[in-house]
């Protein structure tokens, strides 16, 4: 009797140990819901906690409080189309297909082709609900880039971002449909649009807050044009005197077709923006905690460039690139090191920070790997999820490549703490070598002193691409954004 009693205790002790095992792997692996804000031209300084001392960001301050803060994070490129073409298609900018902001008339950019498997498309794939709320930027109207067939089920905003320069828009796009603004006609300004979108984004999660959903936020903050409602410039009309006012297009052929309006206070109104983002952040952590969703949310917050100089911006006055040198459209870090933030509660530990280095074309496998454990994506990414959730055995890239076509083209790599970056690729231009680990701002080009390592890394560069017959070093031609 006592003998069978010890087996029983014994097959019920290995019943319960593997049940436990079973409910572990499976609680890994709850499909979390997913927001991922992406703020427009957003520089790595303009965060109070990061350093932004003339106004403040509390809400993604409490955000990076919540959550695990990057501080080793690349955008896709250092400007809109290619960035966000890396995010969705887990592809640098030497191999994924949009590499620059080449046009469509009379609305719209390059699309990317109908091949292309999407972040939103394998999300779908795996029972998510997906919505696009902002400027999308990869794909004109009904072409095979359109969003909607991308992977998402529901857009609304921009399609086009040159008309995305303009916070009046005559229209925005609903789905497949065009929403007339009419409080916008002729010069009226009645509708912002970043007001309109974020309704949109919170009506999302509220409608399917039963079912697991992916959010992506691409919001039109704080790129230029510069403007805000109202009530968010007057919270600073007069505080960042002497103000340098920019003369744009108020009206005439062409007006609200990507020409940035005038703006007295420059200075005050890309402040007033990036409040009303930090606001904007704060309303979907709220509505998250309202919903009950926050413990299985997975939560992103980033930038898709170094800040601009458009449009009356004055990125030096706001210290807007922080530590680094360069502004958008640089490969020098001021142009792609950009802040991030997740945010996952009873996941990722509170008030945390990881000097992993990470990029847009990790995103992907990241995502994947917290939905169901598949990371292994084709593609140039690698998982980071070891390192949200505070595990070992975190993978590290061997080296990150940047290109950019404009202005004679541009290239660079990143290997370790090592820097390569190369101007006007186009002329065969001379290539510049930095130390990050001593030198973050790159002040100092060891490029002569170091020619062995000039020559091991320029190798790498020169292999970390395919050519592209649509994207060339040094034509300007395509160039979506003054």
């Amino acid at each position: 009797m006592k003998n069978r009693i010890a087996i029983f205790a014994i097959l019920w002790a290995v019943t319960a140990c593997k049940e436990i095992k079973k409910e572990e792997k499976l609680s890994e692996h709850i499909k979390p819901n997913i927001v991922y804000i992406l703020a427009d031209d957003l520089g790595y300084g303009d965060l109070s906690f990061t350093g932004q001392t003339k106004f403040e960001t509390p809400n993604i301050d409490r955000l990076a409080r919540q959550g695990l803060f990057f501080t080793q994070h690349y955008s896709g490129a250092t400007v809109c189309a290619p960035s966000r073409s890396a995010l969705m298609t887990g592809l640098h900018t030497g191999h994924t297909p949009v590499r620059g902001n080449k046009e469509v008339q009379p609305e719209g950019q390059w699309p990317l082709p109908a091949e292309t498997i999407t972040l939103a498309e394998r999300l779908q794939q795996k029972g998510y609900t997906t919505g696009a709320f902002g400027k999308w930027g990869l794909g004109y109207p009904g072409s095979e880039g359109d969003p909607l067939n991308q992977g998402f089920d529901r857009f609304y905003g921009y399609n086009c971002q040159r008309l995305g320069h303009n916070y009046y828009p005559y229209y925005l796009w609903d789905n497949d449909k065009k929403q007339d603004l009419k409080e916008n006609e002729g010069l009226k300004k009645g509708q912002y649009a970043p007001l309109l979108i974020h309704e949109q984004a919170l009506s999302f999660i509220e409608t399917y807050k039963e079912r697991p959903f992916f959010l992506y936020y691409p919001s039109i903050i704080p790129h230029a044009e510069l403007v805000a409602p109202k009530k968010y410039m007057d919270q600073y009309q007069g505080e960042f005197e002497p103000e340098k006012p920019f003369e744009g297009k108020d009206g005439g052929e062409g007006y609200r077709q990507g020409p940035y309006e005038s703006q007295e206070n420059p200075h005050a109104a890309f402040a007033a923006m990036v409040t009303l983002l930090d606001d904007q952040v704060g309303e979907i952590m709220s509505k998250l905690d309202e919903l009950g969703l926050a413990e299985n949310t997975l939560v992103i917050f980033t930038s898709d460039n170094g800040p601009h100089l458009e449009g009356g911006a004055d990125p030096d006055y706001f210290d807007s690139n922080g530590p680094f040198r360069g502004y958008k459209r640089d490969l020098y870090e001021g142009g792609i090191h950009v802040p991030m933030i997740a945010r996952w509660k009873g996941k990722i530990k509170e008030n945390s920070k990881t000097n992993h280095v990470s990029a847009f074309w990790d995103i992907m496998p990241t995502l994947l790997d917290a939905v169901d454990g598949e990371s292994g994506v084709n593609g140039d990414g690698i998982s980071f999820l070891p390192t949200l959730l505070g595990r070992g055995n975190q993978a590290e890239h061997k080296s990150l490549y940047w290109e950019f076509h404009e202005k004679g083209g541009r290239q660079a790599l990143r290997k370790g703490d090592w820097k390569l970056v190369r101007y006007n690729v186009d002329k065969n231009g001379p290539y510049e070598l930095y130390d990050l680990s001593n030198d973050p701002g790159e002040t100092k080009d060891l490029a002569r002193q170091m020619p062995d390592k000039v020559s091991e890394l320029s190798k790498i560069l020169e292999s970390s691409r395919t050519p592209s017959e649509i994207f060339q070093f040094g034509q300007n031609a395509y160039q979506a954004e003054p």
